[in-house]
């Protein structure tokens, strides 16, 4: 295996790749601040109105495998340049957006190429932090930017709603992506291969397990507006878990799988993408369902959504850099994992108790704290066991891995609790007043309630999948890396730099 990107080199490059991953985070729910405002300039319905989320999400997690293998097969500083340019295009062209086909359009692209760019930048940051001490530092970063990106898009929506307009929630992508990409070809490791090394491209698996996820999402995405029951989502279901069977068939005979079924087999990569996944079907539909909450009933500005949704990005730093990046190489994971799901189910319960007329002080910001301390604690383990101990030639399916588990359940769940809810809040308004703006909020509250607790369950079962199926605990190795370091660092100021060789699968 090659060297690590030298010391000063290797924590410029995690800014560059913290950057690319806060972009892609961010842009989900800066386009959620800016929903309201580009619905009624561009006249997309309500039932329509989550494909502005969705089309990015189904894209990004449909692709995710196939991403992550390119960047296997074609280096992944390629990769990952690419996706920072398409990604740019794409921004670009939703800005301009003068059509609601053309903005769907372009959310695909960006997940298509964002699809690209996530299982790179987490390949990256894997290959690059070998040290333990190191590599705990860098991924408490990674997983603080991964659960609080999508708070901090929120302020930066607002700010662009309010001040300039919605476009500008798309077009600021463009200048970042761009220079992000000049960062990228300047500081990353060549990590290019040639041409007569590489591997062929499954493409049986690239048609079966892609087509499947794409499947399955779109028919979730459908039975907002069809109902469940509708033959077009059944058929979608039935159709998507079809494939995925074929293409778990088709890995295990393949030579060259796009999937090493390996990756998945082992209990602990398995849980933590399965407990993530989870996870984000919840902390996606709560997004979407604060954000119309603050913004159509309570009456507040984007800005002061976007504000009101601060204290939960501070609370994600907090426990992923402050609790989990210190304990990570000390305490086995599960004993970050459950807990943080627990915590987190503790703040959709107490969401699940909102009225028109809670105040946001004892409503919304309990559970925004109690979200952001148990994601915090979430998603830095999980990440960190989603490459570890992973050949560097296998990084990007294992990145790409726990990637399609956040963004297949953040597309799963946004349909669905927003399905949820709005079936709730169509029975509530059966036989009452719909031209009282306090009827309708109270409607709009109940099936906020009610998503809400379905949220909860979800929360609880990915609590026990992590108890049940994680089982990690610190290596003889981490835990003498982490003590030597503490005790050199008073006298040298600084953590040792010895480099650890990463195991290679066999």
């Amino acid at each position: 295996m090659s060297d690590p990107v030298p010391d000063p080199r290797r924590w410029r490059a995690l800014a560059v790749i913290a950057i690319a991953q806060l972009m892609i985070v961010l842009d989900i729910t800066i386009v959620n601040i800016a929903l309201p405002s580009a619905q009624k300039d561009l006249g997309i319905s309500t039932g329509d109105r989550q494909w502005v989320v969705t089309a990015y999400t189904l894209a990004f997690g449909g692709l995710l495998l196939l991403g992550g293998r390119l960047g296997d097969l074609f280096g992944r500083k390629r990769t990952f340049m690419i996706g920072l340019l398409g990604f740019a295009a794409a921004s670009a062209l939703g800005g301009a957006a003068v059509s609601p086909g053309m903005l769907f359009i372009a959310r695909a692209m960006q997940g298509a190429f964002g699809a690209l760019l996530a299982p790179s930048a987490l390949g990256l940051l894997s290959t690059t932090f070998t040290i333990p001490r190191e590599r705990a530092t860098a991924f408490g970063i990674f997983g603080a930017i991964a659960a609080g990106g999508s708070a901090v898009g929120f302020i930066a929506g607002g700010l662009l709603t309010e001040f300039l307009n919605w476009r500008w929630c798309l077009f600021v992508n463009a200048p970042i992506a761009l220079v992000t990409a000049l960062a990228a070809y300047t500081l990353l490791k060549r990590d290019h291969i040639e041409k007569g090394r590489r591997i062929p491209l499954d493409l049986p698996g690239v048609a079966l397990g892609c087509g499947g996820l794409l499947a399955i999402v779109y028919g979730t995405s459908e039975a907002e507006s069809r109902g469940w029951g509708d033959w077009l989502v059944l058929t979608c279901l039935c159709l998507g878990a079809a494939l995925e069977v074929c293409f778990v068939l088709a890995e295990k005979r393949s030579t060259h799988p796009l999937l090493p079924l390996h990756i998945v087999r082992d209990r602990n990569r398995g849980g933590a993408a399965l407990s993530v996944g989870l996870a984000v079907i919840g902390l996606f539909g709560m997004f979407l369902f604060l954000t119309y909450y603050l913004q159509t009933v309570k009456g507040f500005s984007p800005l002061k959504t976007g504000v009101a949704f601060l204290p939960m990005t501070a609370a994600i730093i907090l426990a992923s850099t402050g609790i989990a990046a210190r304990l990570m190489t000390r305490v086995p994971s599960r004993n970050l994992i459950v807990p943080g799901l627990l915590l987190g189910a503790s703040g959709m319960a107490w969401l699940s108790q909102m009225k028109v007329d809670s105040p946001y002080a004892a409503m919304v910001l309990p559970s925004e704290l109690l979200l952001g301390l148990g994601m915090g604690m979430v998603f830095m383990p999980s990440m960190n066991l989603a490459t570890l101990g992973v050949a560097p030639r296998e990084t990007g399916a294992a990145a790409a891995t726990i990637n399609t588990a956040q963004q297949v359940g953040g597309s799963f769940g946004t349909a669905l609790l927003n399905t949820i809810a709005a079936s709730a809040t169509t029975a509530y308004l059966v036989g009452k007043d719909l031209s009282s703006k306090a009827v309708r909020d109270a409607g709009a509250v109940h099936g906020y309630s009610i998503a809400a607790w379905v949220a909860l369950g979800v929360f609880l079962l990915a609590a026990l999948v992590a108890a049940i199926m994680v089982d990690h605990r610190p290596s003889p190795e981490e835990q003498g890396a982490e003590q030597e370091s503490e005790a050199r660092l008073p006298a040298t100021g600084r953590p040792a730099t010895a480099e650890a060789a990463e195991p290679e699968a066999t």
